[in-house]
């Protein structure tokens, strides 16, 4: 069995592929793991992702428009989402991403 490494580079982007989908998949399996919950623990959300896409196909050469590459993370228009599954942030939660992002901060 090969490594990672050992893999040619179509076979790695392939795999790559294949993990974001089941991500983005997973995400949408479990909605209600909100936005500021992921960013309090792994410090991304879906809104980092698609900015993700849009600064990938950037580097490829490709245009993507932030809002497309939201409704492709979100599976719908981002408006629809947040309406029907965006909870309002309690406190205990901003306060948490407030401790979170000093907690960055000082690593910086």
């Amino acid at each position: 069995m090969a490594s990672f490494d050992e893999l040619d580079q179509t076979t790695r982007t392939e795999l790559e592929a294949a993990a974001f989908r089941r991500l983005l998949a997973h995400l949408d399996d479990n909605k209600d793991v909100q936005n500021i919950d992921l960013m309090i623990l792994a410090d991304f959300c879906r809104n980092c992702l698609s900015k993700w896409l849009v600064t990938a196909a950037d580097e490829q050469g490709a245009s993507l428009e932030y809002e497309a590459a939201r409704e492709y993370v979100y599976g719908m228009p981002y408006s629809e989402w947040k309406e029907h599954y965006q909870g309002k942030a309690t406190p205990e939660q901003l306060a948490a991403l407030a401790a979170r992002q000093a907690q960055k901060n000082s690593k910086e």
